[in-house]
């Protein structure tokens, strides 16, 4: 708010200034009347309305709409057309004409003046048969300035707006860098954010996945391998090492190989096996070919810990499913597990769920399709990746 507020300001004082610049400059020309007369004409707001008006229509319409998307010859052909209406319109020369200037006579020895004037009121004088008759009261007041014909009495004829032009660029120019550098600071602004939540996420994993209860009860197991010499003793300790190397050392960019991340969740969910032995049946199969395709890391481990977190009953077998499709310009998940009595008011989301929603939408924005529902009795997971 306080932000907004002060970019207000800052607009204000500057569309201020600019104007205060023109006045000055128009009322310090030679013989120029009082300009605080034309601050509420209508070439006055003519010429503000056009600036102000090329200003944000390009910040907030054109730059967005077509220079962003890359459609630059439609861009550039509209601020073409917009200079060309500009230089039609010609709104500075229309603001200076709000200026009278007049020539004074106050140097004129008296004697040439009256004579001039005499001349002027004669029906047949060369003066009155050139300029016309004179203005109601000229007669009268002999000091009175004489006007000088338009254009100095020279034959009229096109003249670009030279000055309009030059204001046409400069704000042009200036709406673009401010509109360019703003997109700039927001793309900075999504990657910094993007990074911390992407720390948050290899941290809630760390928290959540591999938690101090899931190292003990895995430890606990392994133990037990130990004492009756079993033959996975050795492979199950493999196991814990490769996803701890994974989690802490190998996941520093934003995608990884898919081989990588699938050799990850196979080994959690053989450590999970070996921690819940009988109770619980796994389904996990990769069809398609993986080759070198790319993915976010722990994007999907996410729901993989969930299934195991809340698809286990103390009091009969259970059955996860868990399948992966790699297609030529996809990625499948689906995972799902039956909903058991006492974990139906259970509400399924969390930091967990939360961050790789939130990452899905800066790392595959408007290239994802996420679905979990709870239909039939079965939690069903569903997100497909556009790789």
């Amino acid at each position: 708010m306080k932000q907004r507020l002060i970019n207000i300001i800052a607009h204000v004082a500057g569309w201020g200034l600019l104007l205060i610049l023109v006045l000055g400059f128009a009322y310090r020309a030679p013989g120029s009347s009082n300009w605080m007369h034309s601050v509420f004409s209508w070439p006055f707001v003519l010429f503000a309305a056009v600036f102000t008006s090329l200003f944000y229509l390009n910040i907030y319409v054109l730059i967005p709409a077509f220079y962003l998307r890359r459609r630059f010859l439609l861009y550039f052909s509209i601020i073409l057309l917009l200079l060309a209406g500009v230089s039609m319109l010609r709104p500075f020369d229309r603001l200076m004409k709000r200026f009278p200037r007049v020539e004074r006579t106050e140097n004129i020895p008296n004697g040439m003046r009256q004579n001039f004037r005499r001349n002027f009121q004669s029906p047949d004088s060369l003066e009155r048969r050139f300029f016309g008759p004179p203005p109601d009261g000229m007669a009268a007041d002999s000091n009175r300035p004489f006007p000088v014909p338009p254009d100095g009495g020279r034959p009229r004829h096109w003249q670009a707006d030279i000055v309009s032009i030059i204001l046409f660029i400069t704000v042009w120019s200036l709406s673009t860098a401010l509109c360019i550098i703003s997109q700039w600071r927001k793309t900075e602004k999504r990657a910094m954010q993007a990074e911390a939540e992407k720390a948050t996420a290899e941290l809630s994993f760390l928290k959540a996945q591999i938690n101090p209860h899931f190292l003990f009860n895995t430890l606990n197991n392994i133990y037990s391998l130990a004492i009756t010499k079993s033959e996975h003793t050795a492979e199950s300790i493999m196991k814990l090492s490769n996803i701890m190397r994974y989690v802490t050392d190998d996941i520093r960019e934003d995608f990884v190989l898919l081989s990588h991340e699938l050799e990850c969740m196979q080994d959690y969910i053989d450590l999970q096996r070996l921690r819940l032995g009988r109770k619980m049946n796994v389904e996990f199969s990769v069809t398609g070919e993986v080759g070198e395709k790319k993915i976010a890391p722990l994007v999907l481990m996410t729901f993989i810990e969930n299934v195991f977190k809340y698809g286990i009953s103390n009091h009969e077998p259970s059955t996860i499913r868990i399948r992966l499709a790699v297609e030529t310009h996809s990625i499948t998940f689906f995972c799902q597990n039956k909903l058991y009595e006492h974990q139906r008011l259970v509400e399924r989301t969390g930091i967990g769920i939360d961050n790789t929603r939130q990452r899905l939408e800066h790392l595959y924005k408007g290239r994802y399709f996420l679905d979990i529902n709870t239909e039939g009795g079965l939690y069903t997971v569903q997100l497909t990746l556009q790789a």
